[in-house]
Order: C-alpha cells, then sequence, then structure tokens
C-alpha cells in the first residue's frame, strides 16, 4: 500500500512539473492530463484487484 501512495505521489510530481516547466500548447496538455488520470487510475484499479471485477460486467 506504501508503494501505492509513493507511486501515486511520484507520477503526480512529474505530471506537475512538466506543466509547469516544459511549455506547450494548452490542448496537448489537457490531453497529456487526462491521459495519464486514467492510465493511473486503471493502474490503481488493476493495483487493488478491482480491474477484473470491472471487466467482467456484462452490459445488455
Amino acid at each position: 500500500m506504501v508503494n501505492l501512495v509513493i507511486a501515486l505521489i511520484v507520477v503526480g510530481m512529474a505530471l506537475w512539473l512538466i506543466n509547469r516547466f516544459i511549455p506547450m500548447a494548452s490542448s496537448i496538455k489537457t490531453i497529456l492530463n487526462v491521459v495519464v488520470v486514467v492510465a493511473v487510475a486503471i493502474w490503481v484499479l488493476k493495483a487493488v484487484g478491482l480491474w477484473g471485477n470491472l471487466t467482467s460486467y456484462r452490459v445488455g
């Protein structure tokens, strides 16, 4: 659990540093932020064992 929190802090700090100090268009920053947040959310769900439960549901 501590490794998960440390990884989230590192990813958050890296994303903040990229947004703060690397000049790029705001649309690219938005896309980068969305991709990183979605990837981290999926990674966290897999780490805590909830991803398999979510992908087993059938719609319709």
